[in-house]
């Protein structure tokens, strides 16, 4: 027997109807996000980046591919992660790879950062089977710049990384030896998805949002929060070749 409610259709319906009328007030306001969103200001990117991808150097706007707006989500792949990158994450890019085709058709480019060697990007593309052009920002100040990362004197001024490095729960400790790096290390990345524009010859950053916000992880959000039982509330995510069964 189930230890949730049950009930007849026309109570569920009435519940449902209730439920309808805070997802339509939810809507309406993520309409006036969404203007917001569009209405910040560009800011002109005038630093020169350079980085190492699978087919050499590039500029931050040789990253475009022609096109005008460039979309990107920062893996936590740090230069001292030993195994691999964040299973979080890696979950995040095992669903990016469908939507490129549509993204190009629509003038956006979209790819993925991390900051360990392009050589260890690559083989963990193949091993993960994906198709994105994935970037490396190793030896670039562009994750600091960008808030994609934090030197360890950063870190240190953040009240809750010194409290996780401390005393870190057991999920935390588990993610360490996921990810093969000390939490000093592991938790510098930041998990964020970042925007840029690119008008008249000049590279714009538009957009940044980063965890904990739900779109960072949006197969979380948008998928397991609409089945029938609430999600374990132990954060943990497996690469999908690591499953136990």
């Amino acid at each position: 027997m189930t230890e949730h409610s049950v009930g007849t259709r026309d109570e569920w319906q009435a519940a449902r109807d209730e439920l309808a009328e805070l997802e339509a007030e939810q809507a309406k306001r993520n309409e006036e996000i969404k203007k917001k969103r569009l209405e910040l200001p560009w800011v002109p990117v005038e630093k020169d980046y350079e980085f190492d991808t699978e087919d050499g150097k590039k500029s931050l706007a040789e990253l475009f591919e022609g096109r005008s707006q460039l979309l990107a989500y920062n893996i936590m792949f740090g230069p001292d992660y030993e195994v691999g990158a964040c299973p979080g994450c890696t979950n995040v890019g095992d669903g990016l790879d469908g939507s490129l085709v549509h993204l190009n058709h629509r003038d956006v480019t979209l790819i993925c950062f991390s900051r360990a060697p392009i050589d260890r990007l690559v083989a963990y593309k193949q091993r993960m089977g994906w198709e994105f052009p994935y970037v490396s920002t190793h030896g670039t100040d562009f994750p600091f710049d960008f808030g994609l990362a934090m030197t360890e004197e950063q870190a240190q001024q953040i009240p809750e990384y010194k409290e996780m490095v401390d005393q870190p729960p057991d999920w935390l400790e588990e993610w360490s030896r996921q990810v093969g790096a000390e939490l000093t290390d592991g938790l510098r990345e930041n998990p964020s998805w970042i925007a840029f524009a690119r008008e008249n010859g000049t590279v714009y950053h538009t957009y940044m949002v980063a965890a904990p916000d739900p779109f960072v992880a949006p197969y979380y959000n948008f998928l397991l929060e609409r089945t029938p039982k609430p999600p374990p509330e132990e954060p943990r995510a497996w690469r999908k070749d690591e499953y136990p069964d």
